[in-house]
């Protein structure tokens, strides 16, 4: 035994502090591995089969050939896979996508619905058999257009209601001096994380266990219990590393596929998702189609605001991308009125992609206001500042701190924004034309229950165990700072243990909710534990171990608007006759509550507002209208943001600490994208006069655009 201490001397806090990544010489050195790479005695490999219809029924599924090629050692279908439940609603508050709940019937919703899982000895040998397997199919007529007429879209409630309004919206368009009546669009976008999506399991002793890449383990556990009617208790995930999430990585085809195949074989089964068939299994951002409607009295106060979007989801699951809902928050006006609609088609399943309706709900909402502020003679930060609401605008309740005003301020004073000339078309570098644009950005700052635990160790070290996640955000490295804070030792005696559903329900790694949801329950449970700890005492071998759970404590939470904000300001060179568009450089200035590392914050942000540039400028998934299926999915044809396209982006933060939360935070992890595809196209048009509202600002469509000097 040793002597208990967590630390009675002075010392510096953790949290604040610059920290390198606690796994990262490991992620350096490849000695941390991934889901894909771990081994198993005895490991079989299944390969998916997808269609290549895109609406219809399945007619036979020539097995028989496939079964007698080398390896090969069984094939799941329709015809023979064992039952799932799917009437149920999950941890997250939403049914299953029945595109994971594979092979229950012989229906094809979409091109790249999964058919079959071939099983073989090699990886190789299941791709060879799955790529031979006949299925023959009796097609149906299909529709995957997102159209403007969109006659049979319909209001959803998706985490938030589809519409809210107030006041008489026509009468306030009617009565402003200024309005802005414009569509905007954005189109169907990808996760793209450099890890494929990958999941092994296998049976230990009459319990399921599957080593997994996700965003919550205990969220994969709850799902995979419950379509395969087995106890809780009975299913371990566990997803140690994991090479990006951004909203992709939940219950997938991948993980049911490989249980249904362990489960028949009795051995361990991994499959592991190409990166085509990411682009169908996985889910993706919807496109959208918004309309905005702004009116301003003479001052540019808005006195209406009308915020319509419409996305598009499958067939089998109905899901909405939020677009509307930004500007509940953003900006208020006497009339308000938003809504968020879908329409049907024969497409894959959406699911959340970073910032879930605000970043394409921004780019609107901010172009728009940026179109205002050119009717009204006003400067574009001036025209926010001057509708900054003192509520919220729908809600009606008070902010839980909205800094947005200081954001903008600093952000105005740092990237020189005074100088500003208003007049679109005037500034040159040579061949290019610059211009400036700014946009501002807001998320959610939520909470939800987690429970954790905090050992003493015998050697006075400290162990932390949370079903956390670490998608790339340095979770571990900012919960451990937390934890050395909340223990009062220094940072090298404690050690955070993750990514294992055996540790008890957590929040998933989503919503910017993630390291706010963990900090909390490790700080409860690590106070508890230095209370119990008397000094000088001794600690057993088998330790001191201490549990919380915050169910209550968030659930105590008093009712208030709360989210993080910032402002996004870009500079653009557009050459007019090659259609090119350069980001030169970015800023963003964000209050985001106590930030944890900055150094890993900072990669947050600086991360997100690339993306943004992505999203402005290159991203752009087309489906062909007659197989129903992607043009180039993959990453050489999805064009995405390279080294050569990305400036040097400055991000920074004012002080904004959270007074309800134990530790301040609020979220950091999809603040930096929202309104940066706006602020870079709102700088497009200062740089040539000519307005895009349509994503991505393709050479092309700068082109047929023109603009000073075309």
């Amino acid at each position: 035994m040793t002597t208990a201490t967590t630390g009675a001397a002075p010392r510096t806090e953790a949290v604040g502090t610059a920290h390198t990544r606690v796994e990262g010489r490991d992620k350096v050195t490849g000695a941390a591995r991934y889901a894909g790479e771990i081994p198993f005695a005895g490991l079989a490999h299944g390969w998916l089969v997808l269609s290549t219809v895109a609406r219809g029924r399945i007619a036979s599924v020539g097995t028989g050939p496939v079964l007698d090629m080398p390896g090969v050692i069984t094939v799941l279908h329709h015809g023979n896979a064992p039952r799932l439940e799917t009437d149920y609603v999950g941890m997250l508050g939403v049914p299953p996508d029945p595109t994971a709940a594979v092979f229950q019937n012989d229906r094809v919703p979409h091109a790249g619905w999964p058919v079959a899982l071939v099983v073989a000895e090699t990886p190789e040998q299941a791709r060879e058999a799955a790529e031979a397997l006949v299925v023959t199919y009796e097609p149906e007529p299909h529709d995957t257009a997102l159209s403007g007429a969109r006659p049979d879209a319909y209001p959803v409630d998706g985490h938030m209601p589809a519409l809210t309004e107030k006041g008489d919206l026509e009468a306030g368009l009617a009565g402003s001096v200024h309005v802005v009546d414009e569509e905007y669009t954005t189109p169907e976008e990808h996760h793209g994380m450099m890890e494929p999506h990958a999941a092994t399991a296998l049976w230990d002793e009459g319990r399921l266990e599957v080593v997994d890449s996700n965003q919550g383990a205990t969220w994969v556990a709850d799902e995979l219990a419950r379509m395969f009617s087995l106890d809780h208790s009975a299913v371990r995930v566990r997803s140690d590393h994991v090479g990006g999430g951004f909203g992709s990585k939940g219950v997938r085809a991948h993980q049911v596929s490989a249980v249904m195949a362990a489960t028949a074989l009795r051995r361990p089964v991994r499959v592991v998702l190409t990166r085509r068939q990411m682009f169908t299994l996985t889910g993706h951002r919807s496109p959208t189609v918004q309309r905005v409607r702004l009116g301003a009295d003479d001052g540019g106060r808005l006195r209406a605001l009308d915020h319509r979007s419409v996305s598009r989801t499958s067939t089998v699951w109905e899901f909405v991308e939020p677009s509307a809902g930004v500007a509940r928050v953003m900006y208020d006006a006497d009339a308000h009125r938003t809504e968020n609609r879908v329409v049907r088609r024969d497409v894959p399943s959406p699911t959340w992609m970073r910032a879930p309706g605000e970043a394409p709900g921004s780019f609107a909402i901010e172009a728009a206001l940026d179109e205002l502020a050119e009717k009204c003679g006003l400067d574009p930060v001036e025209l926010r500042l001057r509708n900054e609401p003192e509520r919220g605008p729908v809600s009606g309740l008070p902010f839980g701190g909205r800094n947005l005003a200081a954001c903008f301020r600093e952000g105005a004073r740092r990237f020189g924004w005074a100088g500003r000339d208003p007049r679109p078309g005037v500034r040159r570098d040579g061949r290019w034309l610059l211009g400036t644009g700014t946009a501002a950005a807001s998320f959610p700052a939520g909470a939800m229950p987690s429970t954790a635990a905090v050992t003493a160790e015998p050697d006075g070290t400290f162990t932390v165990r949370i079903s956390a996640a670490d998608i790339g955000t340095g979770a571990r490295t900012a919960l451990t700072l937390v934890a050395a804070d909340a223990l009062r030792v220094p940072v090298e005696r404690v050690r955070v243990r993750i990514g294992d559903s055996d540790y008890g329900p957590a929040m998933i790694a989503g919503g910017s909710m993630g390291t706010r949801s963990w900090a909390w329950a490790v700080t409860a449970a690590a106070g508890e534990l230095r209370e119990r700890l008397v000094p000088g005492g001794t600690v057993p071998p088998e330790g001191v171990t201490v549990r919380s759970d915050t169910t209550a404590a968030v659930g105590a939470l008093a009712q208030r608007e709360r989210h993080s904000f910032g402002a996004q300001f870009a500079e653009v060179a557009v050459d007019v006759a090659t259609g090119e568009v350069r980001v030169r450089r970015m800023l963003g200035v964000f209050a985001a509550g106590r930030i944890v590392n900055p150094l890993t914050a900072r990669g947050q942000l600086v991360g997100g507002m690339a993306w943004g540039i992505s999203m402005a400028l290159h991203e752009e998934a087309v489906r062909d209208p007659a197989s129903g299926g992607l043009y180039g999915a993959d990453l050489a044809g999805y064009h995405v943001a390279t080294h050569a396209d990305v400036p040097a982006i400055e991000a920074d933060w004012v002080d904004d600490p959270d007074p309800d939360d134990p530790v301040g935070i609020k979220g950091i992890g999809e603040i930096g994208i929202v309104g940066a595809a706006a602020a870079v196209a709102n700088a497009v048009w200062h740089a040539t006069g000519v307005r895009h509202r349509n994503l991505p600002i393709r050479p092309d469509r700068v082109l047929r655009a023109g603009g000073p000097g075309a």
